[in-house]
């Protein structure tokens, strides 16, 4: 964290904008049922789904926790929560996803700046590379969107650059700060292609197919001048 003022910030999200996490979620589904059966891959999944609803986050490691003892504590399950941990995360960056991070930083602090729970999204954060590559700089909320001022006070800046694939976050701070933040959309995943997820959020300032563009393309005509 840094206190003193900076001219420009960078705060990057990470799933499906650095880390392709449609297909960590297949992979996830297609391990468990190979390892434990297809009952207990969709009874995990929706144990996944309810915990979602109430927690506002994914819970991995929670929900291998229900569906233990949910099964009446089949030994078998003990060996989930290791496969959820030792998963390869660094295999699912997106191509370019840690030169794009190594570029920002000539700019700016560069920080991770995403949703989750305070075990696994961290865990993902450093096993995939991720921690390393923004020297620590890691923000995790359960809702980004509610914690703007948090977010100011550990980094604070003239201006900043916010990448992320959702348009309603990318709109939510747009809102809240106007032209001291530059939006970056990478269409990238579920969520970027999914048009009831961007209906009634307005276009970022700057869209991309994907989050290495960023090495090739020069984004400073939608930087302040000051900058």
């Amino acid at each position: 964290m840094t206190t003193a003022l900076n001219d420009l910030v960078f705060l990057v999200d990470v799933d499906n904008t650095l880390i392709d996490n449609d297909g960590v979620r297949e992979d996830f589904r297609r391990d468990i049922a190979r390892a434990y059966g297809t009952a207990y891959r969709d009874r995990y999944w929706d144990i996944q789904e309810s915990l979602f609803k109430s927690l506002g986050y994914r819970d991995y490691l929670g929900a291998a926790q229900r569906l233990w003892l949910d099964s009446g504590c089949d030994m078998e399950l003990l060996s989930l929560p290791a496969y959820l941990l030792d998963y390869p995360f660094a295999g699912r960056l997106y191509p370019g996803a840690l030169d794009v991070l190594k570029h920002l930083r000539n700019r700016g602090p560069t920080v991770i700046l995403t949703d989750g729970d305070a075990i696994f999204q961290p865990h993902k954060i450093e096993r995939s590379g991720l921690a390393r590559a923004v020297d620590g700089r890691i923000l995790i909320y359960v809702h980004k969107e509610d914690a703007l001022d948090d977010i100011k006070r550990r980094y604070p800046a003239r201006h900043y650059v916010l990448l992320d694939d959702k348009l309603h976050i990318l709109s939510a701070f747009k809102t809240a700060w106007g032209k001291t933040v530059t939006t970056v959309f990478p269409r990238q995943g579920s969520f970027a292609s999914d048009p009831a997820e961007s209906a009634g959020s307005p276009a970022a300032d700057l869209a991309i197919e994907k989050i290495g563009e960023l090495l090739t393309i020069d984004f400073t005509g939608h930087l302040p001048s000051t900058v």
